[in-house]
Protein backbone atom coordinates (compact mmCIF):
# COMPACT_ATOMS: atom_id res chain seq x y z
CA UNK A 1 0.00 0.00 0.00
CA UNK A 2 1.45 2.92 -1.01
CA UNK A 3 1.21 6.67 -0.31
CA UNK A 4 -0.52 7.53 -3.63
CA UNK A 5 -3.23 5.05 -2.24
CA UNK A 6 -3.53 5.78 1.54
CA UNK A 7 -4.25 9.89 0.15
CA UNK A 8 -6.68 8.42 -2.26
CA UNK A 9 -8.35 6.37 0.92
CA UNK A 10 -8.61 9.39 3.18
CA UNK A 11 -9.41 11.70 0.17
CA UNK A 12 -6.89 14.15 1.01
CA UNK A 13 -8.57 16.56 -1.08
CA UNK A 14 -11.39 17.07 1.49
CA UNK A 15 -8.87 18.75 4.16
CA UNK A 16 -8.85 21.75 1.88
CA UNK A 17 -12.70 22.29 3.74
CA UNK A 18 -11.41 22.06 7.42
CA UNK A 19 -7.86 23.60 6.71
CA UNK A 20 -8.88 27.16 5.82
CA UNK A 21 -11.06 27.25 9.36
CA UNK A 22 -8.29 25.44 11.32
CA UNK A 23 -6.16 28.68 10.02
CA UNK A 24 -9.18 30.91 10.62
CA UNK A 25 -9.21 29.65 14.48
CA UNK A 26 -5.91 29.87 14.49
CA UNK A 27 -5.90 33.56 13.70
CA UNK A 28 -8.44 34.75 15.63
CA UNK A 29 -7.11 33.59 18.68
CA UNK A 30 -3.43 34.78 17.91
CA UNK A 31 -5.52 38.04 17.07
CA UNK A 32 -6.98 37.85 20.43
CA UNK A 33 -4.34 36.62 22.70
CA UNK A 34 -1.75 38.10 20.88
CA UNK A 35 -0.35 40.20 24.14
CA UNK A 36 -0.45 37.40 26.45
CA UNK A 37 1.79 34.68 24.35
CA UNK A 38 5.31 34.71 22.89
CA UNK A 39 5.88 35.17 19.21
CA UNK A 40 7.36 31.49 19.44
CA UNK A 41 4.82 29.99 21.29
CA UNK A 42 2.35 30.69 18.50
CA UNK A 43 4.91 29.27 15.85
CA UNK A 44 5.19 26.03 17.64
CA UNK A 45 1.36 26.42 18.51
CA UNK A 46 0.56 25.84 15.12
CA UNK A 47 2.53 23.02 13.76
CA UNK A 48 0.82 20.84 16.12
CA UNK A 49 -2.20 22.63 15.67
CA UNK A 50 -1.66 21.40 11.75
CA UNK A 51 -0.37 17.93 13.37
CA UNK A 52 -3.83 17.39 15.47
CA UNK A 53 -6.29 18.81 12.16
CA UNK A 54 -4.18 16.07 9.55
CA UNK A 55 -4.68 13.18 11.94
CA UNK A 56 -7.90 13.99 12.81
CA UNK A 57 -9.03 14.74 9.14
CA UNK A 58 -7.63 11.11 8.97
CA UNK A 59 -9.20 9.33 11.47
CA UNK A 60 -12.46 10.90 10.30
CA UNK A 61 -12.27 9.22 6.88
CA UNK A 62 -10.97 5.86 8.13
CA UNK A 63 -13.54 5.37 10.38
CA UNK A 64 -16.30 6.56 7.77
CA UNK A 65 -14.74 4.04 5.12
CA UNK A 66 -14.60 1.31 7.72
CA UNK A 67 -18.09 1.64 9.21
CA UNK A 68 -19.89 2.03 6.12
CA UNK A 69 -17.95 -0.72 3.52
CA UNK A 70 -21.42 -2.82 3.59
CA UNK A 71 -23.12 0.91 2.35
CA UNK A 72 -20.53 2.03 0.26
CA UNK A 73 -20.49 -1.96 -1.47
CA UNK A 74 -24.46 -1.67 -2.11
CA UNK A 75 -23.99 1.58 -3.86
CA UNK A 76 -23.04 2.05 -7.64
CA UNK A 77 -20.39 4.86 -7.45
CA UNK A 78 -18.65 3.78 -4.43
CA UNK A 79 -18.70 -0.14 -5.16
CA UNK A 80 -15.02 0.17 -6.27
CA UNK A 81 -13.50 2.04 -3.21
CA UNK A 82 -10.87 0.35 -1.31
CA UNK A 83 -11.69 -1.92 1.25
CA UNK A 84 -15.01 -3.18 -0.85
CA UNK A 85 -12.73 -3.86 -4.13
CA UNK A 86 -10.01 -5.46 -1.89
CA UNK A 87 -7.51 -3.44 -2.70
CA UNK A 88 -6.78 -2.50 1.01
CA UNK A 89 -7.91 -5.05 3.80
CA UNK A 90 -9.25 -4.39 7.15
CA UNK A 91 -6.19 -4.54 9.00
CA UNK A 92 -4.66 -1.43 7.24
CA UNK A 93 -7.58 0.24 7.45
CA UNK A 94 -7.36 0.18 11.04
CA UNK A 95 -4.00 0.87 11.59
CA UNK A 96 -4.11 3.85 9.39
CA UNK A 97 -6.92 4.98 12.11
CA UNK A 98 -4.69 3.90 14.81
CA UNK A 99 -2.23 6.12 13.04
CA UNK A 100 -4.13 9.03 12.26
CA UNK A 101 -5.39 8.90 16.52
CA UNK A 102 -2.00 8.68 17.32
CA UNK A 103 -1.33 12.26 15.32
CA UNK A 104 -4.70 13.61 16.71
CA UNK A 105 -3.81 12.64 20.45
CA UNK A 106 0.37 13.41 19.93
CA UNK A 107 -0.39 16.79 18.49
CA UNK A 108 -3.17 17.68 21.49
CA UNK A 109 -0.73 16.84 23.97
CA UNK A 110 1.90 19.06 23.05
CA UNK A 111 -0.26 22.13 22.73
CA UNK A 112 -2.11 21.74 25.89
CA UNK A 113 -3.63 19.93 28.99
CA UNK A 114 -6.99 21.49 27.50
CA UNK A 115 -6.33 20.41 24.00
CA UNK A 116 -5.72 16.46 24.90
CA UNK A 117 -7.93 16.13 27.55
CA UNK A 118 -10.92 16.99 24.93
CA UNK A 119 -9.51 14.51 21.96
CA UNK A 120 -12.35 12.76 22.78
CA UNK A 121 -14.76 14.90 21.73
CA UNK A 122 -13.75 14.73 17.83
CA UNK A 123 -13.47 11.14 18.29
CA UNK A 124 -16.45 10.78 19.28
CA UNK A 125 -18.50 12.52 17.10
CA UNK A 126 -16.77 10.96 14.18
CA UNK A 127 -17.27 7.33 15.02
CA UNK A 128 -21.03 8.29 15.32
CA UNK A 129 -21.27 10.18 12.03
CA UNK A 130 -21.30 7.00 9.86
CA UNK A 131 -24.49 5.46 11.96
CA UNK A 132 -26.77 8.77 11.84
CA UNK A 133 -27.40 8.13 7.91
CA UNK A 134 -28.84 4.50 9.32
CA UNK A 135 -31.59 6.57 10.96
CA UNK A 136 -31.68 10.15 9.92
CA UNK A 137 -31.69 12.72 7.27
CA UNK A 138 -29.93 14.96 10.06
CA UNK A 139 -26.81 12.97 9.17
CA UNK A 140 -25.69 16.13 6.97
CA UNK A 141 -25.76 18.39 9.95
CA UNK A 142 -23.81 15.84 11.78
CA UNK A 143 -21.33 15.83 9.67
CA UNK A 144 -21.61 19.69 10.15
CA UNK A 145 -20.98 19.47 13.68
CA UNK A 146 -17.69 17.04 13.23
CA UNK A 147 -16.29 20.14 10.48
CA UNK A 148 -17.66 22.86 12.77
CA UNK A 149 -15.32 21.46 15.52
CA UNK A 150 -12.32 22.22 13.28
CA UNK A 151 -11.96 26.29 13.80
CA UNK A 152 -13.20 25.97 17.79
CA UNK A 153 -10.08 23.15 18.41
CA UNK A 154 -7.61 25.61 16.62
CA UNK A 155 -8.98 28.55 18.99
CA UNK A 156 -9.14 26.70 22.52
CA UNK A 157 -5.57 25.26 21.32
CA UNK A 158 -3.85 28.65 21.26
CA UNK A 159 -6.52 29.95 24.20
CA UNK A 160 -6.21 27.28 26.91
CA UNK A 161 -2.70 28.44 26.95
CA UNK A 162 -3.16 31.84 28.38
CA UNK A 163 -6.68 30.62 30.40
CA UNK A 164 -6.84 26.99 30.82
CA UNK A 165 -10.18 25.28 31.34
CA UNK A 166 -11.37 28.80 31.55
CA UNK A 167 -11.16 29.52 28.24
CA UNK A 168 -14.04 26.48 27.55
CA UNK A 169 -16.02 27.11 30.58
CA UNK A 170 -15.25 31.08 31.09
CA UNK A 171 -14.59 30.63 34.95
CA UNK A 172 -11.99 32.75 35.53
CA UNK A 173 -10.51 34.02 39.14
CA UNK A 174 -14.27 34.30 40.13
CA UNK A 175 -15.69 35.59 37.11
CA UNK A 176 -17.38 34.20 34.41
CA UNK A 177 -16.63 35.25 30.80
CA UNK A 178 -17.13 33.46 27.44
CA UNK A 179 -13.77 34.12 25.55
CA UNK A 180 -15.07 32.31 22.78
CA UNK A 181 -18.08 34.28 21.99
CA UNK A 182 -19.35 35.99 19.81
CA UNK A 183 -16.23 35.36 17.27
CA UNK A 184 -15.00 31.83 17.37
CA UNK A 185 -18.67 30.65 18.19
CA UNK A 186 -20.36 31.81 15.13
CA UNK A 187 -17.57 30.84 12.88
CA UNK A 188 -18.12 27.56 14.30
CA UNK A 189 -22.16 27.90 14.01
CA UNK A 190 -20.98 28.84 10.19
CA UNK A 191 -19.16 26.58 9.09
CA UNK A 192 -21.58 23.87 10.80
CA UNK A 193 -24.15 24.69 8.45
CA UNK A 194 -22.13 25.76 5.29
CA UNK A 195 -20.98 22.05 5.14
CA UNK A 196 -24.16 20.41 6.03
CA UNK A 197 -25.65 23.10 3.03
CA UNK A 198 -22.77 21.68 0.72
CA UNK A 199 -23.29 17.71 2.20
CA UNK A 200 -27.21 17.55 0.69
CA UNK A 201 -26.53 18.88 -2.35
CA UNK A 202 -23.89 16.23 -2.59
CA UNK A 203 -26.31 13.31 -1.99
CA UNK A 204 -28.41 13.88 -4.60
CA UNK A 205 -25.64 11.67 -6.11
CA UNK A 206 -27.00 8.83 -4.79
CA UNK A 207 -30.75 9.24 -3.62
CA UNK A 208 -32.09 6.28 -6.08
CA UNK A 209 -29.19 4.03 -4.00
CA UNK A 210 -30.33 5.79 -1.08
CA UNK A 211 -33.84 5.06 -1.20
CA UNK A 212 -32.85 1.63 -2.28
CA UNK A 213 -30.95 0.37 0.57
CA UNK A 214 -32.91 2.53 3.45
CA UNK A 215 -29.98 5.34 3.80
CA UNK A 216 -31.56 8.03 4.88
CA UNK A 217 -30.56 11.98 3.06
CA UNK A 218 -32.00 15.35 2.53
CA UNK A 219 -32.50 14.68 -0.84
CA UNK A 220 -34.14 11.21 -0.60
CA UNK A 221 -36.75 12.05 1.51
CA UNK A 222 -37.54 15.30 0.90
CA UNK A 223 -36.78 15.68 -3.06
CA UNK A 224 -35.35 18.08 -5.17
CA UNK A 225 -37.40 21.27 -5.29
CA UNK A 226 -36.90 20.96 -1.04
CA UNK A 227 -33.43 20.44 -1.18
CA UNK A 228 -32.78 22.94 -3.13
CA UNK A 229 -34.26 25.80 -1.47
CA UNK A 230 -33.29 24.47 1.84
CA UNK A 231 -29.57 24.50 0.68
CA UNK A 232 -30.26 28.43 -0.31
CA UNK A 233 -32.27 28.99 3.50
CA UNK A 234 -28.89 27.34 4.87
CA UNK A 235 -26.67 28.98 2.81
CA UNK A 236 -28.36 32.11 3.86
CA UNK A 237 -27.94 31.71 7.39
CA UNK A 238 -24.14 30.27 6.82
CA UNK A 239 -23.69 34.21 6.12
CA UNK A 240 -25.23 35.53 8.61
CA UNK A 241 -23.23 33.53 11.37
CA UNK A 242 -20.24 35.18 9.74
CA UNK A 243 -21.58 38.40 9.58
CA UNK A 244 -22.48 38.36 13.41
CA UNK A 245 -18.97 36.88 14.18
CA UNK A 246 -17.27 39.67 11.56
CA UNK A 247 -13.89 39.47 13.07
CA UNK A 248 -12.23 42.77 13.65
CA UNK A 249 -15.43 44.78 12.36
CA UNK A 250 -14.11 45.03 8.41
CA UNK A 251 -15.92 44.99 5.80
CA UNK A 252 -13.60 42.78 4.16
CA UNK A 253 -14.57 39.26 5.66
CA UNK A 254 -18.46 41.02 5.02
CA UNK A 255 -17.74 41.31 1.42
CA UNK A 256 -16.02 38.07 1.20
CA UNK A 257 -18.40 35.96 3.28
CA UNK A 258 -21.07 38.00 0.56
CA UNK A 259 -19.55 36.98 -2.65
CA UNK A 260 -19.10 33.36 -1.84
CA UNK A 261 -22.58 32.89 -0.44
CA UNK A 262 -23.81 34.37 -3.73
CA UNK A 263 -21.94 31.90 -5.77
CA UNK A 264 -22.94 28.83 -3.73
CA UNK A 265 -26.32 29.95 -4.27
CA UNK A 266 -25.80 30.21 -7.83
CA UNK A 267 -24.32 27.63 -8.28
CA UNK A 268 -27.60 25.27 -6.62
CA UNK A 269 -29.74 27.21 -8.89
CA UNK A 270 -28.00 26.94 -12.03
CA UNK A 271 -27.27 23.09 -11.20
CA UNK A 272 -28.94 21.61 -13.82
CA UNK A 273 -27.43 24.13 -16.37
CA UNK A 274 -24.07 22.79 -15.41
CA UNK A 275 -22.31 20.18 -17.33
CA UNK A 276 -20.64 18.81 -14.07
CA UNK A 277 -22.31 20.22 -11.31
CA UNK A 278 -21.16 18.26 -8.18
CA UNK A 279 -17.42 19.38 -9.80
CA UNK A 280 -18.37 22.65 -9.66
CA UNK A 281 -20.37 22.40 -6.57
CA UNK A 282 -17.04 21.15 -4.72
CA UNK A 283 -15.06 23.92 -5.77
CA UNK A 284 -16.78 26.63 -5.27
CA UNK A 285 -17.48 25.01 -1.78
CA UNK A 286 -13.83 24.19 -0.91
CA UNK A 287 -12.74 28.19 -2.03
CA UNK A 288 -15.27 29.40 0.33
CA UNK A 289 -12.88 28.70 3.39
CA UNK A 290 -9.60 30.40 1.54
CA UNK A 291 -11.31 33.25 0.25
CA UNK A 292 -12.86 33.96 4.07
CA UNK A 293 -9.19 32.47 5.15
CA UNK A 294 -7.72 35.50 3.02
CA UNK A 295 -10.09 38.65 3.83
CA UNK A 296 -9.10 37.93 8.07
CA UNK A 297 -5.38 37.84 6.60
CA UNK A 298 -5.71 40.78 5.16
CA UNK A 299 -7.10 42.35 8.07
CA UNK A 300 -5.16 41.36 10.55
CA UNK A 301 -2.20 43.03 11.19
CA UNK A 302 -0.67 40.01 13.47
CA UNK A 303 -1.43 37.19 11.37
CA UNK A 304 1.25 37.46 9.18
CA UNK A 305 4.09 37.56 12.07
CA UNK A 306 2.34 34.36 13.89
CA UNK A 307 2.07 32.51 11.16
CA UNK A 308 5.87 32.52 10.04
CA UNK A 309 7.48 33.12 13.91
Amino acid sequence: MGIKEILEFVKIEHTLFSLPFVLIGYILAHNQFVHDISSSKYGVDILWILIAAVGARGLAMALNRIIDRDIDAANPRTKNRHLVSGSMSMNTAWTLSLVFLGMLLFGAWQLNEVSFMMAWLPVLVFVIYPYTKRYTWLCHFWLGLCLGLAPAAAWVAVSADVYGWASITGMHEGFTEFYWYPEIFYISLGVAIWIASFDINYARMDVESDRQNGIHSFPSRFGEDVTTSTSILLTLLWFACFAISNPMDEVWFLFAAGIMSALNIGVVILRERLVDFQTVLFRVSMLTGWVLLAAIIMIDPYTTDGLLD
